[in-house]
């Protein structure tokens, strides 16, 4: 405080220093011993914190669900059992029977279409693409790919090798550009290269 006067942020007439006014009592207080009934509370707290079911256990018992958009994708796959995420498997079966068409990727789908498909993923469902719903707004299904790409925390290409792929796609010709992307898709975590 004295070196805060010193260099003038506080105009000594509007600072008062307190410490000649806390009272004794407070400053000499010693902390009261833990009641009968808290110790008993403490304990039970601690018994309850031990005794707590593992993230696995609650996952076998169908009682904690992980989220599949937004969660990182090694951390997904490794919950899952997958190799690629469902929701990526499906969507994609679905575009390569019924989505061939110009702008897949491009067009987007009906947002209502889109919101229920991610929540049924995010349910831990494998929703049934061949509904009228989905068959007449094909678009939903390739917009939700993107959706999911676009909230992973770490992109499919990852923050750590961005550098590498910008330098790669940078290259002279067509044949060096290959053979650079090549190399940094190589360099990928097993879940991204996947």
């Amino acid at each position: 405080l004295s070196v805060l006067l010193q260099v003038g942020f506080f105009p000594s007439e509007c600072v008062e220093l307190i410490n000649d006014k806390i009272p004794q009592s407070v400053t000499n207080s010693v902390p009261k011993p833990v009641s009968k009934k808290h110790g008993k509370l403490i304990t039970f707290l601690r018994t309850f914190m031990k005794s707590r079911p593992t993230k696995q256990k609650l996952k076998q018992r169908g009682i904690l669900k992980e989220r599949v958009f937004g969660c990182d994708l090694g951390e997904h796959l490794l919950n899952s059992g997958h190799d690629v995420p469902q929701v990526l498997k499906s969507c994609t079966e679905f575009i390569e029977k019924h989505g061939i068409v110009d702008g897949i990727y491009r067009l987007s789908g009906i947002a209502s279409n889109i919101q229920k498909l991610r929540h049924e993923f995010d349910s831990e469902q494998i929703p049934d693409l061949t509904k009228d719903i989905y068959i007449q707004d094909i678009h939903c299904v390739g917009s939700l790919c993107k959706l999911y790409f676009r909230e992973l925390p770490n992109p499919l290409l990852t923050y750590q090798l961005y550098e590498k792929f910008s330098d790669a796609v940078s290259a002279a010709t067509d044949e060096e550009r290959l053979v650079k992307i090549h190399d940094v898709i190589q360099q990928l975590p097993p879940p991204h290269y996947r």
